[in-house]
């Protein structure tokens, strides 16, 4: 599953994201929600063929980070998940 691809974490400003990254070619973001980044197992090595693929599992997903929530639900909002995503791809 995922041959050729790479598999790590990457630090952003509040969490920890798990990415699993190949292939060449404009940029690509997967993410796994409601579920992690391995719902895409059977696309992304076909997608790997024209785009780097990035295939990440969002905070509270699988290996990345699980913060403590709040009263507003900030931590969990799509606003920072966002923020999470667009830190991977800044780094990719």
């Amino acid at each position: 599953m995922f041959e050729g691809f790479r598999l790590s974490t990457i630090d952003t400003a509040q969490a920890s994201i798990r990415v699993r990254h190949g292939g060449s070619g404009p940029p690509l973001l997967l993410h796994g929600s409601p579920q992690t980044h391995v719902m895409w197992h059977l696309l992304a090595p076909r997608l790997a063929e024209d785009f780097t693929v990035i295939a990440t599992d969002l905070r509270g997903y699988g290996d990345s980070s699980k913060p403590e929530t709040a009263p507003d639900h900030e931590p969990y909002s799509k606003r920072t998940m966002a923020l999470d995503q667009l830190e991977v791809m800044k780094r990719e």
